[in-house]
């Protein structure tokens, strides 16, 4: 059995611009410090990132900071999955509530 720990980076290329390959970077670094093995998923999809995250059945999601994710989908995120940031370092605990994480 395969106990290692997953994690989907993400990033908004909107938010991201020109500073695209270095918001990566440091995703690529926070999953090394918190031992995650990173899966990428690709920039532009039209599955919604939630939807993604559930399929994947991964432990996180990291982004290089909260302004890559909208407040919605962050607390849907957070019903499935621990969302961590890289600047400012933050955790976003995944929630084990009794609501449904997302509208269907």
């Amino acid at each position: 059995m395969d106990s290692a720990l997953t994690a989907i980076g993400w990033l908004d290329p909107d938010v991201s611009g020109a500073a695209a390959q270095w918001d990566r970077a440091q995703v690529g670094r926070l999953a090394r410090r918190l031992g995650y093995e990173l899966i990428w998923l690709p920039e532009r999809t039209s599955v919604p990132l939630v939807d993604q995250v559930r399929t994947a059945d991964v432990d996180a999601v990291l982004v290089p900071s909260p302004k890559h994710l909208d407040a919605l989908t962050l607390d849907c995120l957070s019903h499935i999955a621990d969302v961590e940031t890289a600047m400012p370092r933050e955790t976003f605990a995944r929630y084990f509530g009794g609501r449904r994480p997302c509208p269907a």
